[in-house]
């Protein structure tokens, strides 16, 4: 490959096109209209004007990309996360118009999209599921008796959803019926279709994903695990590598279990396998993502492993030069998303200009980002700034020295999730590896995070002070006789 098109926007296009440019390739960038003069267009050697700033009239237009990519002599396209990635029948038309499509087969991605063809595809695999029914349902009637069997609480889930949308807990048979309706109705609002099924509630279950690299000559592997517990409406916000969980017998049992997913829809690339654990550390399947994470930089940090790299190489049909028994976890990573989002207003977006924007530097210190001071950040995408991402030798000393990048991130202009950051982080129940997916539901409001706030400002302004009357002292000229 001579030259690749990131299909993306932002810090994932940016850190997308860094690994590229290391390897030697040229890279094209695409923008819309609000996007013109962001990094991510700055740093690549070409850069295509999709079209206005809704992403359905630039980002989401898969036809317009591949067709400028073909006037380019592009020789790969990468999605990154998000817009076209986990579209099937974009992956298809790329490989039909001679393009390589950097990720999985369109297969995968098809059959792994949806959550029930994704639990009858690793039937076979005996993978763990959640107690539950592996069909579709509109039926009410049918809902009631299938809760019955299970026994409450149950869980109803958008079939083809994600990110919380066409989600419900229910705790009883007084509820069903309300929930059902509403589920149905989200889901086909979010993604137009109302399928939806039901598996028995798990009550405080955490949320660890498996990392997967696969290529084409048959090798499959897994570089651990993520642990992505600390979430805010079913979205994570806090992960961390490895799991403070995890015995080196049930790692070894979910990676192999991640590796069988993998190998059930004949994965090819880079992707994740979700799962849920229980009280009793009993592991469930969940989903899986058939591209890039977010949280991927916390298994290159722990792993020594560039993913994009692997993708990219694998793509070319190389294969991977390492085995399962070459991969260690060294050291600990701790991952921030920092969201233009107000922490103290039910984390609401945040939208407008960055007066002042200043990432953190130093050892152990990664920042993906795609902003710069003084650009807007846009209310048509996601409002994530940046990944902060902390790397050192334990977990404690990783957890520290996210606080310190905290407080030496300058943001001036919107509201971000960097106070939440380090709420979680100075938590005991963080600390003390003792949470669930319902960390923010037990231990987080907005009045703690503002109390914390004004007496961090009331330590500053004293230390100030003191600062300035030790200053006088020593400007003060001695009086003369």
């Amino acid at each position: 490959m001579k030259k690749i098109l990131v299909a993306n926007r932002g810090e994932i296009a940016l850190r997308v096109m860094k690994t590229i440019q290391k390897m030697g390739i040229q890279t094209v960038a695409v923008y819309s209209e609000v996007d013109r003069n962001s990094p991510h267009v700055k740093f690549a050697n070409e850069a295509i004007c999709l079209g206005k700033a809704a992403s359905n009239e630039s980002y989401l237009l898969g036809d317009k990309i591949i067709e400028e990519a073909k006037k380019l002599n592009v020789d790969g396209i990468h999605p990154g996360y998000g817009f076209l990635s986990e579209n099937a029948e974009f992956a298809e038309k790329v490989e039909a118009s001679g393009i390589t499509f950097i990720g999985p087969k369109s297969h995968a991605i098809r059959v792994m999209g949806d959550k029930l063809s994704a639990k009858e595809t690793v039937k076979a695999y005996n993978i763990p599921m959640v107690p539950g029914i592996d069909e579709a349902i509109t039926d009410i009637e049918k809902a009631k008796a299938i809760a019955e069997e299970i026994g409450y609480p149950i869980l109803i889930k958008a079939s083809a959803g994600g990110g919380g949308k066409g989600m419900r807990v229910v705790e009883s048979d007084k509820e069903i019926e309300n929930q059902m309706k509403r589920a149905i109705s989200e889901a086909k609002s979010a993604f137009g279709n109302g399928a939806v099924f039901i598996e028995k509630y798990v009550g405080s279950p955490r949320h660890i994903e498996i990392q997967v690299l696969a290529d084409r000559h048959g090798n499959v592997l897994h570089l651990f695990e993520r642990e992505c517990s600390i979430q805010r409406r079913h979205q994570k916000v806090v992960e961390e590598a490895p799991s403070v969980l995890l015995t080196p017998e049930i790692r070894k049992q979910m990676g192999e279990a991640a590796v069988n997913v993998a190998r059930s829809c004949n994965y090819v690339g880079a992707g994740t396998v979700e799962f849920l654990m229980d009280e009793q550390k009993r592991f469930y399947f969940l989903e899986m993502n058939t591209r890039l994470q977010v949280e991927h930089p916390v298994t290159e940090l722990i792993s020594g492993i560039d993913l994009v790299e692997q993708q990219i190489k694998i793509a070319r049909g190389e294969k991977i030069n390492f085995s399962q028994n070459d991969l260690q976890i060294n050291g600990h990573a701790v991952e921030l998303r920092v969201y233009a989002e107000d922490p103290t207003d039910d984390f609401l977006p945040s939208v407008g200009k960055l007066e002042q924007y200043q990432a953190p530097k130093g050892e152990g210190i990664r920042v993906d980002d795609g902003f710069e001071e003084g650009m807007d950040v846009p209310i048509y995408y996601d409002p994530m700034i940046s990944k902060l991402v902390t790397y050192a030798e334990n977990r404690e000393a990783a957890i520290q020295r996210m606080i310190e990048a905290i407080d030496n991130y300058q943001i001036k202009g919107v509201s971000t999730t960097l106070a939440f950051g380090k709420f979680v982080c100075k938590h005991e129940a963080f600390r003390s590896g003792n949470f669930d997916t319902h960390f923010v539901k037990h231990h987080y409001t907005p009045e703690v995070l503002e109390a914390e706030q004004k007496a961090e400002a009331k330590l500053a302004a004293k230390i100030a002070l003191k600062q300035y009357l030790e200053d006088q002292k020593q400007l003060r000229i001695p009086e003369t006789e």
